[in-house]
């Protein structure tokens, strides 16, 4: 789609959307967990603040901030994506700002605007207050702040990670932008339908450029779906180029591995920490990527703009920041063993399904008995299930 063609749309905007989308389901008659605070700061940006605290809470004590799409609400992304699940089952606390119309007809964050995309300034700023809050109110730790956000809310990870690095020890981006490539409609139609190669050096900068830090960064994972037709995937490798040459890194991954069937591109420093990663998810239109986790568990519902694709991006992302390692403690918390003792049994398929997976890995390169698919299908079959506890 050309800007030409996109004249109509720019003068019927009432204020620059930046990603512009019909209607979602809104939160209405959803029981959400998340609790509105009414009294936070200045709030220049005139934003909304959400947040859930569960009983328990890991130590040292870690925030995620979790910004959502076009056309949804914070409630609304919680229930998709499974954020408060999460927290719930990991102990970390969660903030949720939320968009209101009078700033954005469709309740998009405003992620290239000037005015709210400068330190100390607009909805950036309201965000940064909403998170001295919490870290005050609930005793975070300043070195555990996390933030992460889909498609608008995406492009507005990049503005926080950009103009307060120091706040951020990892955030991530889903089909999102990177911070600084518009700063109207005209030129964010462009980044989201072109997204125009850029030289690694000039990213980088408009990220130098928006604060006085200079380092350490930030560690980010990107993730976006091949398929997406609102926001270009190149713009995930433009994202990727501004953060590697943030922390000095090469272009060329440093490992290439994959993640529950999708390929996973990642970069580290000389003590081996993670810094970057970036996911593609094939076939995958614009939204949030959800699956069963890791642990069997599955964390979100499918709904608009959040898509059943085998993987758990909140779950992943999670992971990368360091906060799935934690389990309740029994022994302080005694209805956390009574309901493990009581849970009743998982399903199998979760489990029959990573058992088919582990046993086409195990195959032999050159397989001695052809098949349709070039290996052993019934060979696959029988140890899976096998694996799985349903035959013996």
């Amino acid at each position: 789609m050309s800007l030409a063609r996109n004249v109509d749309l720019l003068r019927r905007l009432s204020k620059a959307d930046g990603l512009r989308f019909a209607e979602l389901g809104r939160s209405a008659g959803l029981s959400s967990p998340l609790e509105e605070v009414t009294s936070f700061g200045s709030n220049p940006g005139n934003l909304r603040m959400f947040k859930f605290v569960p009983a328990q809470l890991q130590k040292p004590r870690a925030l995620v901030v979790v910004l959502h799409g076009c056309g949804q609400t914070a409630a609304g992304y919680d229930f998709g994506a499974g954020w408060s699940t999460l927290a719930r089952h990991y102990g970390f606390a969660l903030l949720m700002p939320e968009q209101q119309r009078a700033n954005n007809s469709n309740t998009c964050f405003n992620w290239f605007n000037p005015e709210d995309t400068a330190r100390d300034s607009g909805e950036a700023c309201s965000i940064r207050e909403m998170i001295a809050h919490m870290a005050e109110a609930h005793r975070v730790d300043p070195r555990r702040i996390f933030v992460t956000g889909l498609s608008a809310g995406g492009g507005m990870t990049s503005v926080m990670l950009a103009t307060y690095p120091e706040i951020f020890a990892a955030g991530a981006i889903i089909a999102g932008l990177p911070y600084g490539i518009a700063s109207n409609l005209r030129e964010a139609l462009d980044g989201m339908f072109h997204s125009p190669a850029r030289p690694a050096r000039e990213l980088g900068d408009l990220v130098r450029n928006a604060s006085d830090h200079r380092g350490p960064w930030p560690k980010v994972s990107v993730w976006h779906g091949s398929a997406d037709r609102t926001v270009n995937p190149g713009n995930a490798d433009e994202i990727v180029k501004q953060w590697l040459d943030l922390h000095d890194l090469p272009e060329m991954p440093m490992a290439e591995t994959d993640v529950d069937g999708y390929p996973r591109q990642a970069w580290w420093n000389k003590d081996g920490e993670t810094l970057v990663e970036s996911y593609s998810i094939a076939d995958m239109a614009h939204g949030t990527p959800l699956g069963i986790a890791d642990n069997d568990q599955r964390y979100g519902v499918e709904g608009a703009f959040l898509i059943e694709a085998g993987i758990s991006s909140s779950y992943h992302i999670a992971k990368f920041f360091g906060l799935t390692g934690w389990i309740p403690d029994a022994k302080t918390k005694p209805e956390a063993k009574l309901a493990a003792a009581s849970k009743p049994a998982l399903s199998p398929a979760p489990h029959l399904a990573r058992s088919i997976r582990a046993a086409v890995a195990e195959q032999p390169a050159e397989p001695k008995r052809e098949t349709a698919r070039g290996f052993d299908l019934g060979a696959v079959i029988t140890r899976a299930l096998t694996a799985a506890g349903l035959m013996k």
